[in-house]
């Protein structure tokens, strides 16, 4: 299988690379991180409007370019290489993804256009206290009252969950457990009896957020799909996501690659560069090997989830765990290469270190998508 990308593809990767680069720069990132909402929303209203990226996978009779997943991994690549700061993976891969995979016709109709366009910052509230991305990790519940739902719990580490105006949270009919009784509900960020707080975490250049949901009351419409049946659209979202994640891990891992090549021409010790000893090389080679290994792997689920083949759920899994662990792999390395700089505030060989394993549990850790595929071969 050729995984070359083809020249529209090439082209949009070199002026999301130039678009970046000028905008999301080391002390760009500093900015961001230090900021209130996490991100800069000037440069926000230029990918979203100006460049279209949040329209790239949404279909055209939504208000977005009917672009492939292949195109968004293309992008999500050269923003994990440059350590963007925006709610794009939370609005685009995660939210996006389960309203065209769960929403009605007239909910994709109403939430879609305003994410395509960059107007409305969305989320999807899966996980709870354990952190986990499973079905029984899910606890929040939501009963039906009248000719609604009311919602109670306290959903965690939300991707940009503080700031976003659309939130699609998952809770359980009473009385069930497991993929059984899972329901997927759409609603605005202010509604009476939500409230949100910004997280403290590792990774300060993607937020997350805790979400406590005190008799939250939403009508019937606000459910997406069948009450009691979100399992099957969760995991495909899931899937999805993780397939994107894992094309911005492949990024970062590339990015820790040639910082740690770029230090080790440059210092030297002993009269010669440090890249000249055998113990550097080693260490070099064995991260491209990762590295390259884990972006076939990327681009591999990519290809399948833009063809909506049949092994999407082996082949996400398979990406995400392989790429989450030659990120954290390169960016470790890459320290290791610094020294004792490597973990200092003025190099930013750290900040991809904390995004790497902030990105190893996002969507579950190796173990997790291991697991899933060895149930799915039979092992």
């Amino acid at each position: 299988m050729d995984f070359a990308f083809d020249e529209a593809q090439q082209e949009l990767r070199t002026s999301a690379a130039g678009f970046l680069a000028e905008h999301s720069g080391s002390e760009a990132i500093r900015r961001a991180m230090d900021s209130e909402l996490g991100y800069d929303p000037q440069v926000w209203k230029q990918l979203a409007g100006e460049l279209g990226w949040t329209a790239v996978t949404i279909p055209e009779e939504y208000g977005g370019l009917g672009l492939t997943h292949v195109e968004l991994a293309a992008l999500l690549e050269v923003m994990g290489a440059h350590l963007l700061c925006s709610p794009f993976f939370a609005s685009v891969c995660l939210a996006a993804n389960a309203l065209l995979t769960a929403g009605t016709e007239e909910q994709k109709r109403e939430y879609l256009p305003g994410i395509a366009a960059g107007e409305t910052r969305a989320t999807l509230a899966w996980t709870e206290a354990a952190g986990t991305w499973d079905a029984a990790g899910i606890a929040a519940r939501a009963h039906a009252e009248g000719d609604g739902f009311v919602l109670d719990g306290v959903k965690r580490f939300a991707v940009d969950g503080h700031c976003a105006d659309l939130l699609l949270v998952t809770a359980r009919l009473p009385d069930t457990c497991g993929e059984d009784g899972l329901c997927l509900f759409a609603l605005p960020a202010d509604a009476p009896g939500v409230k949100r707080r910004a997280l403290p975490t590792l990774d300060r250049t993607r937020r997350q957020a805790e979400i406590v949901l005190a008799g939250v009351r939403v009508p019937a419409d606000a459910l997406l799909g069948e009450a009691g049946r979100a399992w099957p659209a969760l995991e495909r979202t899931r899937d999805l996501a993780a397939m994107a994640l894992a094309a911005e891990q492949v990024g970062g891992a590339q990015r820790c690659l040639d910082l740690a090549v770029d230090y080790a021409k440059q210092r030297v010790q002993f009269g010669r560069p440090i890249g000249s000893f055998q113990a550097i090389k080693h260490k070099c080679a064995d991260m491209m090997v990762a590295v390259e290994s884990a972006r076939s792997g990327a681009y591999y689920a990519a290809c399948v989830a833009a063809e909506n083949g049949e092994e999407l759920a082996s082949a996400a899994s398979l990406a995400k765990a392989t790429c989450s662990d030659a990120y954290f792999r390169a960016a470790a390395d890459c320290i290791q290469i610094h020294g004792g700089v490597g973990f200092t505030w003025e190099y930013d060989v750290h900040l991809y270190f904390k995004r790497a394993k902030s990105s190893e549990t996002l969507l579950g850790d190796p173990a997790f998508h291991r697991e899933r595929v060895a149930r799915q071969i039979g092992l």
